[in-house]
């Protein structure tokens, strides 16, 4: 049996030889525990996220010299973020306003001001015509309040209330405490007798002395005081006089109503979030909910990796969380903060059922096109603007949503600026721009042949204009025109010919499929849409049928305002305000059929945005029409169609299908597109400059000729099929024109 002393030394021998193998520090585990538990507690006291240890974890990682490997030195690992690394340097505030929002908004003040007086002048009139009811309740339950009066005035004097105390001590036999309360009552009785006696001997001939010697009016107010007693007679739960204006059963926003609706629109992250509790994963409220307007704001950062358009695409079941119409509800970002910042609007009524303020230029006023204009609201009935110059305009909704009325609006600010030249094109041939004919330069209603030929020839004269300013453009000095656009400065100089010109197409899908002068029309309105905002041209496209046909690509793709009511499909959404907006969760198709007005907005600013365009009636827009004719009559701008001049009637300077005729030879059975438009733009650069193959085809679609495979030789003289035409085809469809051979 070994000896203990012999075991401990055989142990510790053991033991030494293990370490010395060992490199680096014998760690004491007691010691390690400790330390990591403390560490804990510390972490739980001074971290208000605990993610945030984990994070730190995370990132903790060796960084290692490059000489570690040649000394061999073991380092323990060091910290991604060393705390000797320095701030930015950099201390933002933001300062709460002095002011409530309500205040500082006229809309704001307007609707708070108006609410509070329609209240008092509602409540006034109630409770005026229901007086003599009033009156009547109150004598008839003035003698039983008479009567309770007495009764409590009685038990106050005799210390009524006190009794029970008493009958307790005494019935438990506690003489002491009965002794003091008995005393208690005593001082009490003889103080309310003695207050008692002075009243009925002051107030008794005092009272007999008012009635004979008082005034009527003061006889009639004691009489209204004796009429008082009428409200101790009555029922508690009747009373005689009721509320006027009750509160409704919407519930005022808190942070734990935004909560509970942010956690039911289905965002993992959001779900995940709240669950954690507050200021976990980044979400936090910024500041308070305050009224802003007629509703709330509540301001919130969202968790991490998570986006207000997040939320604008569960907006229905935002609502529901919220028990508000989705008519209330209207999610944005902030502009002026980071992406993950949360502006919530939640209205106390739909937008469509807020009564919105008058349009700013309805009786007074005028316009510089170069410059943001009023022309709508936002969810706030806050003022929203619009700049006409250097920009192309598409406007889309299905039928009697409020389309036209929109691009008459604009047309109307149009006509304000005095210098402007308005051609107003509707195709719908109602006459809804019937009111701007006294301003219009060039003015058409109707989808008949002879009414596309009008456009036809108008636009024809906006071409040519277009180029006359592209020459004028390049022959002023850089001094003058330092951007090579028009400016303000450029448009008020009349012997330029710079000013703006406004040319608003409604329904425009019908000129563009015209079978003879659609293709021309297209091709002219895309060249304008895309040159013409630099050089003072504002185009307007609207149509009920956003299509690849309605909105040709050049057109859709080079407008930089769109304005989308609703429409039905995604498709169309995307059609109106850009490629990916539905995604975005920017849709149109959230509106109903009672949003009449209420569009997105995309070009005004970064996002886009709700809003309500301001309504004016056809006699508001005579009204409008008239104050700006007596504007450009005084500045000297009344032409065209409003002094009844109409544009160049006459035949076309150039004949396409003759044109092909004289660049195809004769011995050339077939030939390719692009040649055609190389032949075409040599012969007339001034017409066919920039056309291409596919605009070739497109041009002679609607002459009944067809591409096809067509067998040549490139440049490189290597044999290959292209697309192109027959000659045979053109002189086929001369004659068929003219009634007469087309010659060869």
């Amino acid at each position: 049996m070994n000896h203990p002393d012999e075991n401990h030394e055989f142990f510790e021998h053991l033991e030494a030889e293990m370490n010395a193998d060992r490199t680096g520090e014998v760690v004491d585990l007691d010691k390690a525990r400790n330390a990591r538990a403390g560490s804990a507690d510390r972490t739980g006291v001074e971290s208000a996220d605990p993610t945030a240890d984990e994070s730190a974890a995370r990132s903790t990682v060796r960084l290692a010299d490059e000489d570690d490997e040649e000394s061999g030195d073991s380092k323990a690992p060091r910290p991604a973020d060393p705390s000797t690394l320095p701030g930015p340097g950099i201390t933002t505030f933001k300062r709460k306003p002095i002011l409530p929002s309500w205040l500082k908004s006229k809309p704001g003040f307007v609707s708070t001001t108006q609410r509070a007086t329609g209240n008092a002048l509602y409540a006034t009139l109630f409770h005026g015509i229901r007086t003599p009811w009033y009156v009547m309740r109150l004598s008839m339950d003035a003698p039983k309040g008479a009567a309770r009066l007495v009764k409590q005035t009685n038990r106050w004097v005799w210390d009524a209330e006190a009794a029970p105390l008493r009958a307790y001590e005494v019935a438990h036999e506690n003489t002491g405490e009965y002794l003091k309360l008995s005393r208690q009552r005593d001082r009490r009785v003889r103080l309310r007798m003695l207050v008692m006696a002075v009243a009925g001997l002051i107030g008794a001939p005092l009272a007999l002395a008012a009635y004979v010697l008082a005034p009527g009016w003061l006889t009639l107010f004691a009489s209204a005081a004796v009429l008082a007693a009428g409200f101790k007679g009555g029922k508690a739960d009747e009373p005689v006089i009721g509320r006027a204006v009750l509160k409704t059963e919407l519930e005022k926003l808190t942070t734990s109503i935004v909560l509970r609706a942010l956690d039911n629109i289905g965002n993992p992250k959001l779900t995940a979030a709240i669950k954690k509790g507050a200021d976990m994963n980044g979400m936090r409220f910024t500041s308070e909910i305050t009224r802003d307007g007629p509703g709330y704001r509540a301001d919130l950062d969202l968790p991490w990796g998570v986006t207000p358009e997040d939320i604008m695409e569960s907006r229905k079941s935002l609502a529901s969380g919220l028990r508000r119409k989705v008519g209330c509800v209207w999610p944005s970002s902030d502009p002026d903060e980071h992406e993950g910042r949360l502006v919530l609007w939640v209205g106390d009524k739909p937008m469509n059922e807020t009564t919105k303020p008058a349009w700013p230029l309805l009786k007074s006023g005028s316009v510089d096109l170069f410059k943001p204009v009023v022309f709508g609201n936002d969810q706030r009935m806050g003022d929203v603007s619009v700049t006409l110059m250097f920009a192309s305009v598409i406007v889309g909704s299905i039928p009697r949503m409020g389309k036209t009325f929109l691009m008459r609006l604009f047309l109307l600010i149009a006509a304000l600026d005095p210098r402007s030249e308005v051609h107003a094109f509707d195709f719908k041939g109602t006459g809804d721009f019937g009111a701007l004919e006294p301003v219009c330069h060039r003015y058409r209603a109707g989808d008949e042949d002879e009414d596309i030929e009008y456009v036809l020839h108008a636009l024809r004269e906006l071409r040519a204009e277009l180029r006359r300013r592209a020459k004028v453009i390049k022959s002023l000095p850089r001094t003058r025109c330092p951007e090579s656009k028009v400016t303000p400065e450029l448009a008020n100089d009349k012997t330029l010919g710079l000013h703006p010109i406004v040319a608003g197409f409604d329904e425009c899908q019908v000129p563009f499929e015209h079978e003879k002068y659609g293709a021309e029309i297209e091709e002219i309105c895309t060249d304008l849409g895309k040159r013409g905002p630099a050089l003072g041209m504002t185009m307007l496209f609207g149509t009920q049928r956003p299509d690849a046909k309605s909105l040709p690509t050049g057109i859709s793709a080079n407008a930089v305002l769109r304005f989308c009511l609703k429409v039905m499909a995604q498709p169309a959404n995307d059609m109106v305000l850009g490629t990916s907006m539905y995604k975005a969760g920017y849709r149109a198709t959230m509106f109903s059929r009672t949003d009449r007005g209420i569009c997105w907005m995309a070009g005004e600013g970064d996002d886009p945005r709700i809003v309500a365009s301001a309504f004016v009636d056809a006699v508001g827009a005579e009204q409008v029409v008239a104050r700006a004719r007596q504007m450009r009559e005084e500045y000297g701008n009344v032409t065209g169609h409003a002094i009844g001049q109409q544009p160049e009637t006459g035949e076309a300077s150039f004949d396409l299908l003759a044109d092909v005729l004289k660049v195809v030879a004769v011995d050339e059975e077939k030939v390719w597109n692009e040649k055609v438009a190389t032949r075409l733009a040599a012969l007339r650069p001034d017409i066919y400059s920039g056309w291409k193959a596919e605009t070739v085809a497109k041009n002679l679609r609607p002459h009944g000729i067809g591409v096809q495979d067509v067998w040549g030789t490139s440049d490189k003289g290597k044999g290959t099929t292209r697309r192109g035409i027959a000659r045979t085809d053109i002189t086929k469809a001369i004659t068929e024109r003219d009634g007469k051979p087309g010659g060869s």
